[in-house]
């Protein structure tokens, strides 16, 4: 199942399945039987699932997918998205060049956070303030959606706890990553560097996500393509990282690291600029489509 969170015509943020090319309003197509806000829908666990496949099936109409805005699955996380870095053995190679690692691949996962006010939906903006950074770059992401939360959760029992997978852009200021010592925080948790969408694909719909085709598009033209089978540490060895002694909570956001061919890292550099256009793709999931807009100039 395809489920979204969509502006209502009333202005509200409501959750909804993607059925064809029709949205349907989950809550109202259950009469109130499950929630209308995305992370209230993965708490409240497998009879919500179940309501709404039965909703679906039931024929509602639901409204045009083209007639109406998405949002990000979760518009606003209710805290810090979880990431990694260098975790793709190609992209860690063209980043050890600039100093960003060690000459092999690191031991453990390598994690860092972006705030929630990064996050916006697909076709939203990402906003750039030439006083603020002039090298922008791109990093599509395979995102876990994290279902039941836990700590200390076992290796073998982390697919348990995966609610579905999205999209994401771990957008990134390479003048203020490296301005500030090298460390990611600041240079990637500017507002509106953290795109997420277009929807999240339940878990039962890819039972198998260690095989997925990740690509990113500038302008059309390909920059990054490569498959998970590529990550140095899967996801279920990133779940039982991350958890260890640190609780997972429903609808955490896991970004699972970046490919080869970003912008920095090639020669000339390449960074993106007020009207491109970045695709990021994922097989099985979708595509998650932003524009770069400048703002704030002087």
């Amino acid at each position: 199942m395809r489920l979204v969170t969509f502006r209502a015509a009333d202005g509200s943020a409501r959750l909804g399945a993607v059925v064809g090319d029709r949205v349907i309003d989950l809550a109202d197509a259950t009469g109130g039987a499950v929630p209308s806000e995305m992370v209230a829908f993965i708490e409240a666990g497998p009879d919500a699932l179940a309501r709404a496949r039965e909703a679906i099936q039931g024929g509602p109409s639901g409204v045009s997918l083209g007639g109406v805005t998405l949002l990000a699955p979760i518009p606003r996380p209710r805290r810090n998205v979880f990431c990694l870095g260098l975790n793709y053995r190609a992209h860690a190679a063209e980043a050890q060049q600039f100093g960003a690692a060690a000459q092999k691949d690191p031991e453990y996962p390598i994690f860092f956070t972006k705030p929630p006010s990064t996050v916006i939906g697909p076709d939203a903006a990402i906003q750039v303030n030439p006083n603020v950074t002039k090298e922008v770059d791109w990093e599509v992401e395979v995102t876990v959606v994290i279902g039941p939360g836990g700590t200390d959760i076992a290796t073998g029992a982390t697919m348990d706890h995966v609610f579905g997978y999205t999209v994401a852009n771990d957008v990134s200021a390479r003048d203020l990553q490296f301005r500030h010592g090298g460390q990611w925080f600041k240079g990637k948790g500017l507002d509106t560097f953290c795109p997420v969408g277009p929807w999240i694909v339940t878990a039962d719909e890819i039972p198998d996500p260690t095989s997925l085709e990740v690509i990113c598009r500038v302008n059309g033209v390909e920059k990054q393509h490569a498959n998970t089978r590529d990550l140095i540490f899967d996801i279920p060895t990133t779940i039982a990282s991350l958890s260890e002694g640190l609780t997972l909570e429903a609808g955490d956001l896991i970004l699972t690291g970046t490919p080869a061919g970003v912008g920095f890292a090639r020669k000339p550099p390449e960074f993106l600029h007020d009207g491109d256009v970045v695709e990021c793709e994922v097989e099985r999931i979708g595509t998650l489509r932003n524009t770069v807009r400048t703002r704030g100039a002087r």
